[in-house]
């Protein structure tokens, strides 16, 4: 049972485990080192002391005191800050998610057991979507109030409810509330008794809300790309916060995604076979990282995720990471889904071709597409949907931002911003979403659009 400490400040000693339910429900544990803190942790510098460092990386996760710290100590939070409490909680909490989704990959690796539905539209739903979307609504509402905890999310509460689902429910609750309980270790706080089966519901409907033009919404994708999820592939858990229609925060969290840039060269080998871009052991490329940024800052970040406790990650390996300055399509990378049922490749294919696109398209799973510009991975992202299909706001909002921050450009395929007021879809989108690393290539799309545009494509 843990011990209930304010949101944004921590006594932790020892690296973050979350203890899941695997699909035989047997219960096990890592082999965390002890006595090591929490790499981004912003109130004790004990633990971080111990590694050697003097000083918290991050500009928003510990180069100050939490802002509720800072209120109990007289000191204001600089205008630029203005969001530094909750960009503070969403990092946080996305890596309690990350950890949630590691390790039920594994479980649905080896079997599933079970613990994959369908929603109506045919997509799987895992219990890692239940559980995170429970664990973020909890904390949020805790963190914030739940009166003032406006949260859109893609998975609601009715499958989870049936009888049928009993198996499934009994999952989601353990796995929540063996991640909660080492809340503490991330810096959040912990609920001080096991939530029950009804609290967990709660929580999970809790993420009702529709959005809009006023207020302040949180915007969840608890795992975006669910079948790279199942498939032990890519995938993301997105969390943004809208306010007044514009998105300000943005949080993606990619598990798989490595660190260092060596996958490239591995996918250019095997870019047909998606699953072989996952790095065969956690260190080999510093596989997994959080990636955010604040609307204003012109700055994006990453930090990496920690594994099995077999490397230590201090601040230091925070970094912020910029959009590739390559202007010239014929070396530039351009990223589009990997299914076809939701997005034309004939039409993104056109345009590669007029455009003079050389290289093969890097086709992967969930909202990592977005990291993959932010970082320079990759320098266009290109999507048109189907006739009939909507996009959601929960699919794009944390990445659009981040690229943005980090120097790219997204809009839709007339040129015009990305509207995230008009409650859970992307309403009046012209034909598509084009992300681009620079304002060069992105007018060359924008133009070959115009110029081949047909409708019939789609």
């Amino acid at each position: 049972m843990s011990m209930h400490v304010p949101c944004g400040t921590t006594h932790a000693t020892k690296l973050p485990v979350c203890i899941l339910t695997s699909i035989a429900s047997k219960r096990y544990k890592r082999p965390w080192p002890k006595d090591v803190g929490f790499p981004f942790f912003s109130g004790n510098l004990s633990s971080l002391t111990k590694l050697g460092l003097s000083e918290i990386a991050s500009p928003f996760l510990g180069s100050h005191q939490s802002p509720q710290m800072e209120a109990q100590m007289g000191v204001s939070i600089p205008e630029g800050e203005k969001y530094s409490r909750e960009l503070d909680v969403a990092v946080r909490v996305v890596q309690m998610a990350c950890c949630i989704c590691q390790r039920v990959q594994e479980s649905l690796i080896q079997s599933s057991n079970g613990l994959i539905k369908s929603k109506e539209d045919d997509s799987p739903v895992t219990v890692a979507d239940w559980s995170v979307q429970a664990t973020v609504s909890w904390v949020l509402a805790e963190c914030f109030g739940s009166r003032n905890a406006s949260i859109v999310a893609e998975e609601d509460v009715q499958t989870l409810s049936k009888a049928e689902a009993a198996g499934l429910l009994e999952s989601v609750v353990n796995t929540v509330n063996e991640c909660l309980s080492e809340a503490p270790v991330f810096g959040l706080a912990g609920p001080k008794k096991p939530l029950g089966t009804q609290e967990i519901l709660e929580a999970i409907g809790r993420c009702n809300s529709n959005g809009g033009p006023k207020g302040r919404h949180w915007v969840l994708d608890p795992v975006d790309g669910t079948l790279g999820f199942v498939r032990g592939d890519q995938y993301a858990i997105a969390l943004a916060m809208i306010e007044d229609g514009e998105v300000v925060l943005g949080v993606l969290g990619c598990p798989n995604y490595p660190m260092k840039k060596e996958w490239l060269n591995y996918h250019h080998r095997y870019y047909r076979f998606m699953s072989k871009l996952s790095p065969p052991t956690a260190e080999s490329w510093d596989k997994g990282c959080v990636i955010y940024a604040q609307r204003g800052s012109q700055k994006a970040w990453m930090q990496p995720l920690i594994h099995d406790g077999k490397k230590v990650v201090g601040p230091n390996s925070v970094r912020e990471i910029r959009v590739s300055s390559i202007d010239e399509p014929a070396l530039a990378t351009f990223c589009e889904p990997v299914e076809k049922a939701n997005s034309s490749h004939s039409f993104t294919a056109g345009l590669a071709h007029s455009v003079g696109l050389r290289k093969q398209p890097l086709r992967v799973y969930s909202m990592v597409k977005y990291a993959a510009i932010a970082r320079g991975d990759a320098e266009i992202f290109m999507k048109f949907a189907r006739a009939g299909y909507k996009e959601k706001i929960w699919d794009h909002a944390a990445g659009v931002l981040i690229i943005q921050e980090a120097g790219g450009v997204v809009t839709d395929a007339g040129g015009r911003p990305l509207d995230f007021s008009k409650g859970i879809y992307l309403e009046g989108l012209d034909r598509g979403i084009i992300a681009c690393s620079g304002v060069i290539l992105h007018e060359k799309i924008i133009k070959a659009v115009y110029d081949s545009w047909d409708s019939s494509n789609l």
